[in-house]
């Protein structure tokens, strides 16, 4: 143990599963996890949906919501959750000083402004002077700033107070990977005492539907476990958030608060994808984090066939049980890992394993000493982190 260890003491997380640790929990060790799916919005396509929220509960001004998209909504909402859950958000000397890290993405389009434009393409021929008329008569400031990703950041600040220095990160499963070792290396140089990390994704919106199909990601057929889905399966998005309070085993101690978990090894990379040597790498990362022990894995996989059919074949090598929470969740994109982290250090507090969720590929779990969690991001981005004991 050092006084620099990165623990976790606070945790909030949404999903279509619920909000909070214990919707998350009860849903993840029943004795038959199902998922919450919609198939009417977006056929032919299946996402997992947002729960009913009161966002007055973290977010009490009805116009700090009103000028907040639902994503950034999202990440406040959880980002309260999880300053509740540390016993730090009434606290405003501790906000004051408290670091944050997103994860983020760019916002969410005006999808009724980008269908007028489409339609009214139709029947002219002079678009240069078409976007020109829309962009100055359809397209508010305010909106246009309401998409950049580090508002994100600033809403939490505003509503929540949380006010030390900000960093946003952006590039899908990959920022939600930098965003966590970042912070862990804060917290191990000295240079922070205690953070605020995490992000939101909020999948129910056609652009980000969009950015998918068009790259043929998509899943189209009816829901199965993410290893189950094949050459010919796909991604099933989900909305979700996750927020961690991270700090210094020697700040916790100084203000009397209990851990959920220590963060151990963080590893990433970023390298090309030989689809010769792929698998071995994902397992040498594995490995790498583990350094030993007898750990469970917990998987963000996100059913994209390459990237999930690659990591399938490293984890049944390594022999460790696994599972693959966003057969339950959907892939959420740069939530991904600070949501499995989470889980992660809930698992270990409670030194209780998740249900199987696809009896066919997870395996029973005979104890466990630690969790590893993996994301392998679905076109580029790889990262695995150790969450031990506190």
């Amino acid at each position: 143990m050092s006084d620099l260890d990165a623990v976790i003491t606070g945790i909030g997380i949404v999903s279509c599963l619920g909000e909070g640790k214990d919707a998350h929990w009860s849903a993840l060790t029943a004795p038959s996890p199902r998922p919450v799916i919609d198939r009417e919005r977006f056929p032919p396509y299946t996402v997992h949906p947002l729960p009913e929220i009161d966002w007055g509960a973290q977010i009490p001004k009805r116009g700090d919501q009103r000028q907040m998209e639902t994503w950034q909504r999202l990440g406040t909402y959880a980002a309260g959750l999880a300053l509740d859950d540390a016993g730090v958000k009434d606290d405003e000397a501790l906000c004051a000083t408290m670091d944050m890290i997103v994860a983020a993405g760019g916002g969410e389009r005006d999808a009724g402004v980008d269908a007028a434009i489409l339609e009214a393409s139709l029947s002219r021929n002079d678009q240069d002077v078409l976007l020109n008329e829309k962009l100055t008569t359809e397209l508010r400031p305010t909106l246009f700033l309401a998409q950049l990703s580090n508002l994100l950041a600033g809403n939490i600040s505003i509503v929540h107070k949380v006010t030390g220095s900000s960093r946003t990160f952006m590039g899908e499963e990959g920022a939600g990977i930098s965003a966590l070792e970042t912070a862990v290396a804060r917290i191990r140089s000295g240079q922070s005492s205690h953070l605020l990390v995490g992000s939101a994704y909020q999948t129910e919106h056609p652009d980000y539907l969009l950015a998918y199909e068009l790259g043929g990601l998509l899943h189209r057929g009816d829901w199965t476990p993410v290893w189950s889905r094949g050459e010919d399966g796909g991604i099933i998005t989900g909305s979700g958030a996750a927020f961690l309070v991270i700090e210094s085993r020697a700040h916790v101690q100084k203000r009397g608060r209990r851990a959920y978990a220590r963060i151990g090894a963080v590893a990433s990379e970023g390298a090309r994808r030989d689809p010769e040597s792929f698998a071995e790498r994902i397992a040498g990362l594995v490995d790498k984090a583990a350094d030993g022990g007898k750990p469970m894995v917990l998987s963000t996989a996100s059913g994209a066939p390459f990237a999930t059919g690659a990591e399938l074949e490293a984890l049944r090598k390594r022999g460790r049980p696994f599972r693959g929470i966003s057969s339950l969740t959907g892939h959420l994109k740069e939530t991904q890992f600070p949501f499995a982290v989470a889980l992660a250090a809930m698992a270990v507090d409670r030194g209780e394993a998740f249900a199987a969720i696809d009896a066919a590929n997870e395996s029973a779990v005979d104890g466990f000493d630690s969790v590893l969690v993996t994301t392998v991001g679905h076109r580029r981005a790889e990262g695995v982190a150790r969450i031990d004991p506190a």
